[in-house]
């Protein structure tokens, strides 16, 4: 019954290569996407003691993790299985690690099969923003960078640096503009930030958290006698929709604390009764018992309640939201504390202590409707039964099945095509078919003009403003406010939440200013996806030869953007973005 499952490599030899190899396809037997870190996986030409050689480096190891994703199937042929792998900017084969899903270049360089991120530590950040120099390192000659974080792990980053441990010192904006390239190309690397999940993470008393899942929510800590576990489950929030005396609709924040509550106990509960593939998922889950809430429908219930997706309306409630999600969530766990106990790591946690999610991020909860300050003072004493609680995942399927919007996304278009086993048939956005056959618009015409405008009302002049407010699609919206509104709840989520970007006509300036501003405002996911319109395709290159003569030009324009972003970062954020 769980879906994720984080894991590191067991140890950087055959053998520890070979038992996480096993332990994912017994995982992925299973039905459980994985997240894996690779970061102590020595680099291309590392000595090997035990066999007087070299190593080949990280590629022919994915290669082989590729292949098996392809031929553990989830369970008689439904689908691959599914790794998401995660490095860090430092390792020395980082440029080869981002070619990995490319469409050109040669097929054994290639493993277009996984899934990769980036778990990207401050230091990085702030050598790209500096226009600074960057090292690259072999995790067998300069031990300790995976394991330590924040202030320990830039000591340690700089003595090596100091000492000519590195292998190659290049400017850190030629390795961010090969991020950016792949991102453009493929949509990937995932952009994660290491130092803030494990600085705003209940379990940092466990050690450093090496990487995100499949699906960038569930940051959980790992070792080689540790597989993380999470089960998930969301709230379909038009279902706590009400009227009021006059008619009007409401949101039922008590509805949806006792909810919450409930789903909270039940996901407890699962995690007693579980089949776990693995004997390290066991242990994991059981001595820290992490849960995962997420949501659904959120764009639904601003449209049902007349906010627009940028509204300052539509931004409070989605903090008033996350705030009675993790409110209900944290008493459900205190409660189960009392009876059953504490997690079996809770001492030394940041809740023990009495610190809060939104503590750590500096913010005050400004509804006043729940009363933070008791549940601080029990929380201290009884102890909580899960060390994590709250987790927005994507809810792709079971949204579909609800007929709500996914997850905390805005609509991604107000007409689409739905492919299903008898063919295709056109849907359109129910709430804009609603209020427009209200408003006497709704024709053949008018679907075929929606349809003209790739699913967009913003061009069409019979319709009303208020109503083009309302179905603003996620190109139609400033990434600036989506990253701000993930950055408000993110003080309530005590885990992270699959953030995709949408740009219609990415540039590097555009990808720049926004993974910054994700940065600045602390986000422990940076970026998910990074989607694009078809109408601006990441740029083809058919070989290798054309590559190097169309990127010169390119790099040049691009370096020029990406200054621009960084200099100016407010007022390239607001050129569409």
């Amino acid at each position: 019954m769980s879906s994720c499952f984080l894991l590191t490599v067991k140890d950087d030899s055959i053998e520890g290569i070979y038992e996480t190899l096993k332990d994912c396809a017994l995982i992925s037997q299973s039905a459980g996407g994985i997240g894996l870190a690779v970061h102590n996986v020595r680099a291309t030409g590392s000595y090997i003691k035990g066999t007087n050689g070299n190593s080949n480096g990280l590629v022919p190891m994915l290669k082989v993790f590729n292949d098996t994703a392809r031929y553990v199937d989830q369970g008689g042929g439904k689908r691959k299985g599914a790794f998401a792998i995660y490095l860090e900017p430092w390792h020395a084969d980082i440029f080869e690690f981002l070619d990995l899903k490319k469409n050109h270049g040669k097929e054994e360089m290639r493993a277009r099969d996984l899934f990769y991120a980036l778990w990207t530590p401050d230091l990085f950040m702030k050598r790209v923003e500096a226009n600074g120099d960057w090292t690259l390192m072999c995790p067998h000659e300069c031990p300790g960078l995976d394991t330590t974080w924040g202030p320990e792990f830039e000591k340690l980053y700089t003595k090596y640096e100091r000492e000519g441990r590195g292998r190659k010192t290049i400017k850190a904006q030629e390795l961010w503009f090969h991020i950016l390239e792949s991102q453009t190309e493929t949509g990937t690397p995932y952009m994660l930030f290491k130092d803030a999940a494990n600085g705003k993470s209940n379990q940092q008393n466990l050690g450093t958290i090496k990487s995100s899942n499949l699906c960038t929510e569930i940051m959980e800590y790992t070792d080689k006698d540790e597989i993380a576990v999470c089960n998930l489950a969301s709230l379909a929030l038009p279902r706590y929709l009400v009227e009021d005396a006059q008619g009007n609709l409401t949101f039922d924040h008590k509805t949806l604390y006792d909810i919450t509550y409930q789903t909270t106990l039940n996901l407890n509960k699962v995690i007693d009764v579980n089949y776990y593939p693995v004997p390290e998922t066991e242990r994991s889950n059981f001595r820290h018992r992490p849960i995962g809430l997420g949501v659904q429908g959120l764009a639904d219930t601003f449209i049902a309640l007349r906010m627009p997706f940028e509204s300052d309306e539509a931004k409070g409630l989605n903090e008033d939201i996350f705030e009675t999600i993790y409110f209900a969530a944290m008493t459900a766990s205190k409660d189960l504390a009392m009876k059953d106990g504490a997690y079996e790591t809770f001492p030394g946690s940041p809740l023990s202590k009495g610190i809060f999610q939104f503590d750590m991020w500096g913010v005050t909860p400004k509804s006043g409707r729940w009363d933070w300050d008791t549940l601080r003072g029990q929380v201290v004493e009884h102890g909580v039964r899960n060390s994590l609680l709250v987790a927005p995942m994507p809810t792709a399927s079971t949204a579909q099945i609800l007929g709500n919007n996914e997850s905390f996304e805005p609509y991604t278009s107000n007409i689409y095509v739905r492919r299903v086993l008898s063919g295709e048939f056109m849907v359109v956005n129910k709430h804009l078919l609603k209020d427009l056959v209200k408003l006497g618009l709704w024709n053949e015409q008018m679907k075929q003009d929606i349809i003209a405008a790739n699913g967009s009302v913003q061009g069409i002049a019979r319709v009303p403003q208020h109503i083009k407010d309302l179905y603003k699609t996620v190109w139609e919206i400033s990434q600036r406010t989506i990253i701000d509104m993930a950055a408000d709840r993110g003080a309530y989520i005590c885990q992270s939440q699959s953030l995709n970007l949408h740009v219609q006509n990415p540039n590097f300036g555009k990808l720049t200013s926004m993974h910054f501003h994700s940065w600045k405002r602390g986000l422990k996911t940076g970026m998910y996806y990074l989607r694009t319109k078809a109408a601006a395709d990441a740029i083809k290159f058919t070989v290798e030869k054309q590559a190097a003569e169309t990127l010169e030009p390119m790099y040049a324009q691009n370096q020029s953007d990406m200054a621009c972003s960084l200099d100016n970062p407010d007022a390239c954020e607001a050129c569409g973005s």
